[in-house]
This record gives structure tokens, sequence and C-alpha cells, in this order.
């Protein structure tokens, strides 16, 4: 893994994995997360895809999926920019939320594992985490 910081972005690239997958997840998560700032410049295709040493052309697919996501948005002649949009943000978290959920609850059947004992490992993990002993 090779892990590089661009402007306020940090990239984590595992060469084995799409690429274009990587940049679009991390940077997804970067502004779920607050990490990048509303409104805040995004680095130019360009200059992100130096800095990772990768073809612009992956960079420009992921910058234009997460243009088609709400999440950022070009200005002309300016470049690339983070939605200002809180309720864009807010409603992007809660999509993502739902489908790690789903996602858990998948892997958690497919294993047998049932409700009551989701349930109680939930409520033993938020337990540990108001005691402050996240684990």
């Amino acid at each position: 893994m090779d892990d590089q910081r661009v402007g306020a972005l940090r990239f984590q690239i595992d060469f084995s994995q799409p690429l274009y997958e990587q940049i679009l997840d991390q940077v997804r998560s970067a502004i779920a997360k607050g990490e990048i700032g509303l409104g805040d410049k995004m680095p130019s295709v360009r200059e992100l895809a130096q800095e990772l040493r990768m073809n612009p052309n992956t960079v420009m697919r992921a910058y234009q999926e997460l243009e088609r996501d709400g999440l950022t948005e070009k200005r002309r002649g300016q470049g690339t920019y983070v939605t200002s949009s809180p309720e864009r943000v807010q409603a992007f978290r809660t999509d993502l939320a739902a489908q790690y959920i789903e996602a858990f609850l998948a892997q958690m059947d497919s294993l047998g594992v049932s409700w009551n004992d989701i349930q109680a490992y939930i409520d033993g993990r938020s337990a540990d985490m108001k005691g402050g002993r996240e684990a």
C-alpha cells in the first residue's frame, strides 16, 4: 500500500485494486467525514494524477462520478470544488451508512448470526464506547 498526501487529501493506494474506485471511495469518505470542507477546492486532475503516478483519465473518471453524486461541482475556469451544500453531504452520508448497514446485515445473515446476537453485540459495543473504552 502506498500512502500519499495531495493537498488536504490523503490516499492509500493499492495498485492491485482498481485505482478509479479507490480514488472515488477515498474522496467520498473524506467529504462525508468532513476531512475536506464544504466549498474547498479539489486538486486539479493533472495534479492529482501526477502526485499519485497514474493516468489522468483515471482521475477524471473518479471526478466525473463525484460530480454525478453531487459531492463536487466544476466552476468554469476555476477548477473542481467540494459542494457547498451541507444537505447534499448529509444525504450522501445517510445513504452511505444505509449501504454499510445493509452489507453488514447481509454478511451476518450469511454467517447464520441471529438478530438477537447482532443486537447484543451492538449494545455491548455501545456501552463500551459510552464508557470511554473503545475496543
